[in-house]
């Protein structure tokens, strides 16, 4: 019998000491794509208020995802960070993401004591912080993030789709699928697209 995943919890909050002390969970969505910015979350939860049914994004469907994002951005503090284009390019992808990172803390409506971070870097923060590998399976807080930040970039790469519906971005969320590969090639990249990227790169040499 296969065994299950367990669900994330708020044993890393309480063990830093929420609720007394103000914990954050953030998480981002967007590193990998060839078009579209980076989006990161953050999130203070209420622990008397959590959502029952958070989980890593990934392991949640569309509609699911769809409604546990707008139970968290109704019980949650919650803010959004974004690193664009221009920023990916200048900076690479993982600078970028740290900066946007930062920026959704700095969103937040009041300072945190501790921020926890999924993956295994760490941008510098005010408070202190630490990088949770597999975090968005172990805590709530980095779980709720993960969640409204691919909310927001599914939905922002949805409207870019609109603009440039050759590239099928509502399906692949400017992922670099077979097919958006293949309209690529076809008609080379827009201005929404990552030119420091090897697929990109390659085309506008």
């Amino acid at each position: 019998m296969k065994k299950e995943t367990p669900k994330p919890s708020y044993n890393l909050e309480l063990e830093l000491g929420a609720p007394e002390k103000i914990i954050c969970g953030v998480d981002e969505v967007g590193r990998g794509p060839l078009a579209g910015p980076v989006i990161t979350a953050a999130v203070i939860l209420d622990p008397a208020n959590i959502p029952h049914s958070l989980n890593d994004s990934k392991k949640l469907s569309a509609k699911k995802r769809a409604i546990i994002a707008e139970e968290i951005l109704e019980c949650a503090e919650c803010a959004f960070g974004e690193a664009s284009l221009e920023e990916i390019d200048e900076l690479n992808i993982l600078h970028a993401t740290m900066l946007a990172m930062q920026r959704a803390v700095a969103n937040l409506p009041r300072k945190v004591d501790h921020v926890l971070v999924d993956g295994n870097r760490l941008p510098t923060f005010e408070a202190p912080a630490s990088a949770i590998i597999k975090g968005d399976q172990k805590s709530v807080s980095i779980a709720a993030a993960s969640i409204i930040a691919k909310e927001k970039r599914d939905f922002l790469m949805k409207k870019l789709h609109e603009i440039h519906p050759e590239y099928g971005w509502n399906q692949n969320s400017g992922y670099g699928t077979k097919a958006h590969i293949e309209a690529l090639n076809l008609v080379g990249p827009s201005r929404f697209h990552r030119k420091s990227f090897a697929p990109i790169r390659d085309l506008i040499r």
